[in-house]
């Protein structure tokens, strides 16, 4: 099963890790955390890091460029008032002021293809700089 298929608008396909890597966060809870980027060459979005389950929320956030685009995607883990130990996951569209044109409109327009790919998503965030998806701000959308 093949899901390289393209984007009309940019073409852009997903690598069978991606969706693999995915899985693993999701199931098999593997990762705390993937970072994705497009390949331009290939035309298609690849896993560049995986956090451990041990690492942080500040691992997470420390493993984004400051001045390129990204997706993400976070295991967050927390525990309700009913005192319920619970698990949400986060795609985040990052996107910083200071990174290219061009990477900016490559990756919002690949965004919503390949955010439907990844089955099991509770919350999507897009992120311009640090403070929009601070961990209070994770925090506050599961609860």
């Amino acid at each position: 099963m093949s899901f390289r298929g393209t984007n009309a608008s940019s073409g852009m396909g997903i690598a069978e890790q991606s969706k693999a890597t995915y899985l693993e966060l999701q199931r098999k809870k593997v990762h705390r955390y993937v970072i994705f980027k497009i390949d331009e060459k290939k035309k298609e979005v690849v896993v560049e890091k995986t956090g451990g389950p041990a690492e942080s929320y500040e691992d997470f956030t420390s493993s984004l460029p400051e001045n390129d685009c990204r997706y993400a995607v976070y295991d967050f883990d927390f525990v309700t008032s009913e005192n319920c130990q619970k698990s949400k996951i986060f795609f985040i569209a990052w996107s910083p002021a200071v990174s290219r044109i061009r990477a900016k409109m490559l990756y919002a327009t690949s965004k919503e293809r390949f955010r439907r790919e990844l089955e099991g998503i509770h919350y999507e965030i897009q992120a311009t700089d640090p403070t929009e998806m601070d961990l209070d701000v994770i925090r506050e959308r599961a609860n």
